[in-house]
């Protein structure tokens, strides 16, 4: 969908917005979001830990841990991040994952091999490296071969997890998803190929939005904070950086974990 597309939509936002400054969590709930892991799992148990820490310390009435897609690819240890977001969810609801891009592709590979996908060409190989599975996606046969074993290589809770990761969440005066939206569409109508793919045409909207939102996906030098959304993606698999935020009341404060600090 090109810019024209965007325009004519960017003319229907008729709601009124919420700014970032007045963006709100409901009463009694903070909440925690964090940006793309890409195999980090290093960074991510140690942003689980200091968050968690902080819910002890404080014990505010209620709370959420949102993490904001994109677990795998790229980075060293894929598998080990699913197996510790597998576990975490499944005894703890309150800490909740959003579908990302890579996420979904992962499964349109173990479901049909294609060396054309996102799987096979924006950092697959390491994911499956991860499994102990080293795939040659220059031929048919190394392509079925490794996919062969890859799909024996990945847990069961492994594929529950991605085939159960949520689209979007919505809290207060928030809305959280992996890319963005499409302006212009209510939240509830949103497709799902907008909330794991948008970029341009979402990122370059300036109006406010009638939630803030909250999203990852598109790597950057330093979390933005706009009036009418937060990114939280700062390219954690090759920065060696890890960002989220905390949400209470009105309040909100950033959070990084860095390699090695």
């Amino acid at each position: 969908m090109g810019r024209a597309r965007c325009i004519s939509l960017w003319s229907m936002a008729v709601e009124p917005g919420i700014h970032f400054s007045e963006a709100a969590t409901p009463p009694g709930m903070r909440i925690y979001a964090v940006g793309d892991i890409h195999g980090r799992y290093d960074l991510l148990t140690e942003m689980h830990r200091r968050i968690m820490a902080e819910i002890l310390r404080d014990r505010p009435d209620d709370w959420r841990i949102i993490y904001l897609g994109d677990y795998i690819d790229r980075g060293p240890a894929s598998r080990q991040v699913l197996n510790f977001l597998s576990g975490s969810i499944a005894t703890e609801p309150r800490v909740m994952a959003i579908a990302g891009n890579h996420d979904i592709g992962f499964l349109a590979f173990l479901d049909q091999p294609q060396a054309s996908g996102i799987f096979a060409n924006y950092g697959g190989d390491a994911t499956a490296r991860s499994y102990g599975v080293d795939i040659d996606f220059s031929s048919r046969e190394g392509l079925m071969r490794g996919h062969a074993e890859l799909v024996k290589a990945v847990p069961e809770e492994h594929k529950h997890l991605l085939h159960t990761l949520k689209l979007s969440v919505t809290l207060g005066d928030f809305f959280f998803s992996h890319a963005g939206i499409r302006p212009g569409v209510p939240l509830e109508e949103q497709s799902s190929g907008d909330l794991v793919w948008i970029r341009e045409c979402f990122r370059d909207y300036r109006e406010l939005h009638p939630k803030l939102i909250v999203h990852g996906h598109t790597p950057v030098p330093a979390p933005e904070i706009m009036p009418n959304r937060v990114n939280l993606d700062t390219g954690a698999y090759y920065t060696g950086r890890l960002t989220g935020m905390m949400f209470e009341g009105k309040q909100k404060r950033l959070m990084e974990v860095t390699a090695g600090g």
